[in-house]
């Protein structure tokens, strides 16, 4: 079975059927230590090990009459490296937010079915299955018994039906075809897309199901995209909110990527599709549309179906641009022409001639509305922080947000004066005594006059007679804002306790800065964005507190490349680096990425073509090709179960900084993808983070 990447939550789901009786009350999870002890409270600035005391509020849902919010909250236990998900619910007026279950295993996707009533996916009897509770009772109800184990669900707006995925083997794998070697292990390919982000594909996808609910356990259902091989929600992040009912419960609008083999590598085109329950078709509303298309969401009336859609085949990163189909006419209709950044998060006002989402501007999140008869786009909130959803309770709005020294809360916003009202404060215990450093917006010209927004952050305890070394934070994407969020891996709160000035440009190639700072990046990645880089730095390291023979550069991903390119070119700048899962050889890169679409769009196409400049200017620029000029310590992190920029990567990068005599030291986390997970492997990626910088720089 595939990990789950879901954008709200992120959850390790089992297989299995289960016996148990429909109506019990399940033993209590165990309980995991979060609280501080002496030492930390002493110490007063965060640490890896506090980062992990953090609980993490996902999913919030405002029941029916808009009184109560029901919201997760994982926490991580690192002595066993185990998790768990919780739901608690919190009146929208304020109050202490009561914990609504006590199993063992996580309770997640929690929704409404009433004022009272609730259902949830569980796995405290094994398997990973839907149930139902009435507030404040704490027994469950058993709701479905499927075999296969149910990944995420949504109620219909009756009550009467329920749609799910679930995993199905659609097609034979090479074990099919041998029956007597039930041990063997090993994957077969003759087309593309074999393997997908981190994990190797196995013959099953994730598939789209419904029944109608009444009075007994659920252990069949319609498979509506029966024999079909691909998964809806899309992989590798499985986000429930790409499906959704009709306002009469008769449709079942949802996302999906019809495309196999090497049409799926080299494609984004999603479209959204309209299953009939009545008459049993589908129809793809999106057909004519060529990009992604996303987030289906009904308008109250169910006349009316607005969701998210990029214009350009290949291109991931283009305009989130704001659609709205007419279920009578047929059409739809752009409503975003004259608005120039992304659009996320949509809902509808309860009139359905308003809209409300999330939209970033210069590296923060805020709430927006479009009045729909005019496309009049207003923004509500402003300041240093990041919403990421919104949902609409009248002329109140209930959004979740962080910012560099908070991480996920829940607000209350007035939808007319966007004045704010925090209504969680989940990580209290954390923050009573733990002091965060100030993070500052600077705008810095650019080599070619433009103004660039550099996030500084100083340490806690910043004494502006002290020098202090300097890091820069080279951004992952390309194109993902370095705005307001709160990482808990590249966390520049951490960085800034251990005593270092962060520099944080929002470079060339970033969003929520218009489209045409976005997109200067693809096809240039050795070009203005590093020229972005050197001139943030240049800047900054003039002050009086930033001792500038004590500067280094770090970062993953695509930041990764961006330290592989720096260390060859920063002419004395830097003195340490630090590269995770980066890509270090262009040309291996791209005969090993899974989503051949990205470095066709970003480095212009294969590096076989020839007659392609484009193309051929990002190959004569890999920063493999300038290892001659490594001269700085370096520190080499990957995973191996990255599929989106291969570990080996980072060894080719390693071994030649060996060869070369530059002193480096190489970390391969085996069981981690793109990212690192697992609490204990964390903690050791801090670790190791931290003595290498403090190696070099103090």
């Amino acid at each position: 079975m595939k990990n789950l990447f879901c954008i709200s939550i992120i959850a390790f789901l089992l297989v299995g059927a289960c016996s148990q009786p429909t109506t019990k009350k399940s033993e209590p999870a165990p309980q995991f230590n979060l609280e501080l002890t002496k030492a930390e409270k002493d110490g007063g600035v965060l640490t890896p090990e506090i980062l992990w005391k953090f609980r993490r509020i996902s999913d919030p849902q405002l029941s029916p009459d808009g009184t109560n919010v029901l919201f997760g909250v994982s926490e991580y236990d690192v002595p066993t490296n185990k998790s768990r998900t919780t739901i608690y619910m919190i009146p929208m007026k304020g109050g202490e937010p009561k914990k609504m279950l006590d199993l063992a295993g996580s309770q997640f996707n929690q929704r409404w079915i009433g004022t009272d009533l609730f259902a949830f996916v569980s796995t405290h009897e094994g398997d990973a299955q839907v149930y139902k509770a009435k507030v404040g009772s704490g027994s469950v109800e058993k709701v479905t018994n499927f075999e296969t184990g149910i990944n995420s669900f949504e109620y219909s707006p009756d009550s009467k039906k329920i749609l799910f995925t679930s995993e199905v083997k659609v097609v034979k794998d090479i074990s099919d075809k041998h029956p007597d070697l039930p041990l063997v292990e090993v994957y077969a390919a003759d087309d593309l897309m074999y393997r997908h982000w981190n994990h190797w594909n196995d013959a099953s996808f994730s598939h789209v199901f419904y029944a109608q609910v009444g009075n007994g356990v659920i252990k069949k259902a319609t498979d509506i995209m029966k024999g079909e091989p691909w998964d809806a929600p899309m992989s590798p992040y499985f986000d429930n909110t790409e499906m959704t009912w009709s306002p009469d419960g008769n449709t079942i609008a949802y996302t999906c990527k019809k495309l196999v083999g090497k049409n799926a590598a080299v494609s984004t085109n999603s479209d959204i599709y309209l299953y009939d329950l009545i008459g049993g078709g589908t129809t793809n509303i999106t057909k004519a549309n060529k990009g992604y298309d996303r987030y289906p969401v009904f308008s109250p009336n169910g006349k009316q179906i607005a969701y998210q859609s990029m214009e350009t085949d290949g291109y991931e990163s283009d305009k989130n641009c704001l659609f709205i189909y007419n279920a009578e006419t047929k059409m739809a209709e752009n409503y975003s022409v004259n608005y120039e950044e992304n659009i996320s998060g949509v809902q509808w006002a309860e009139d359905g001639e308003t809209i409300f989402f999330v939209s970033g501007i210069n590296a923060t999140y805020q709430l927006y509305k479009m009045a729909l008869n005019t496309k009049k786009v207003d923004q509500i909130t402003s300041g240093h922080h990041n919403y990421q959803s919104v949902i609409v309770n009248g002329n109140e709005l209930l959004g979740a947000k962080m910012k560099h020294s908070m991480a996920t809360e829940l607000f209350t916003v007035n939808a007319k004066t966007g004045e704010e009202r925090q209504l969680t404060h989940i990580n209290k215990h954390i923050y009573e005594y733990i002091t965060m450093g100030r993070s500052e917006e600077r705008w810095v010209e650019t080599t070619d006059g433009k103004k660039m927004l550099v996030w500084v952050i100083y340490p806690p305890k910043f004494d502006e007679n002290k020098q202090y070394p300097a890091l820069l934070y080279c951004q992952g994407g390309p194109q993902s804002a370095v705005s307001q969020f709160f990482s808990y891996r590249w966390n520049f709160q951490m960085m800034a306790a251990n005593d270092y000035v962060i520099i944080a440009p929002n470079r060339r190639g970033l969003p929520t800065f218009g489209q045409e700072w976005n997109r200067q990046i693809s096809g240039d990645y050795s070009g203005q964005n590093i020229e972005d880089y050197l001139a943030a730095v240049d800047a900054i390291k003039t002050e009086p507190f930033i001792d500038e023979k004590r500067i280094g550069a770090i970062g993953a991903s695509y930041g990764g490349y961006s330290v592989y390119y720096l260390a060859g070119h920063h002419e004395g700048r830097f003195s340490a680096f630090i590269s995770h899962c980066g890509m270090f050889n262009f040309e291996s890169f791209y005969a090993a990425t899974e989503e051949t679409f990205f470095p066709n769009h970003d480095l212009g196409g294969a590096y076989w073509e020839e007659n392609n400049k484009v193309a051929q200017r990002s190959y004569e620029n890999s920063p493999h090709k300038f290892v001659k000029n490594w001269d700085t310590p370096i520190l080499i992190i990957s995973g191996g179960k990255d599929f989106r920029i291969p570990y080996t990567e980072s060894l080719q990068a390693f071994n030649a900084a060996q060869l070369n005599g530059v002193e480096s030291r190489l970390l391969i986390f085996p069981n981690e993808s793109h990212f690192v997970l697992k609490p204990q492997n964390s903690i050791l990626w801090q670790r190791e983070f931290f003595g290498w910088l403090d190696k070099y720089l103090k």
